[in-house]
């Protein structure tokens, strides 16, 4: 039989018990690591030994995941906060960004509604509501398409 191992680095003490109580009733083995230990034990070869081999640094929030789909730019373009804002100085909604989004990936993809959709990381379904939440004709994405 084979038994599962985690590997948790974490710093915080109450989340690594509830993590371990939740293992221990799925039968998974749990190794903890602080931060530090962990960036530390890096350079180690037993340390890597000891974990399995060839383990990756920790890179929190970084790096990429290749899931087919097209990226397209978040609404306001760059990723500085500066242009988070809309003109007027003022903050958009999560609506308004929301909203923005899928008029994008409809008009990026044509009108094609299922390819928008898969874009955007969401159901087709769930695009059709919101499309109808936020009155968006995506019949306008096609019409600019053929002319």
């Amino acid at each position: 039989m084979v038994r599962s191992t985690v590997i948790l680095v974490s710093n915080d003490r109450s989340e690594v018990e509830k993590f371990r109580n939740f293992a221990q009733g799925q039968g998974v083995t749990v190794q903890v690591y602080s931060t530090s230990e962990w960036a530390q034990g890096l350079n180690d070869p037993e340390f890597r030994r000891k974990v399995g081999g060839n383990v990756p640094s920790l890179a929190v929030g970084q790096g990429s995941m290749d899931s087919g789909a097209k990226i397209l730019p978040f609404p306001g373009g760059g990723n500085t906060s500066q242009n988070s804002q809309a003109q007027n100085g003022k903050v958009r909604t999560i609506n308004e960004l929301e909203s923005i989004a899928i008029e994008n990936a409809i008009h990026e993809y044509n009108g094609n509604l299922t390819e928008a959709a898969k874009a955007l990381g969401i159901g087709r379904a769930t695009l059709y509501r919101k499309v109808k939440q936020y009155n968006i004709d995506p019949s306008s994405a096609r019409k600019r398409r053929a002319a």
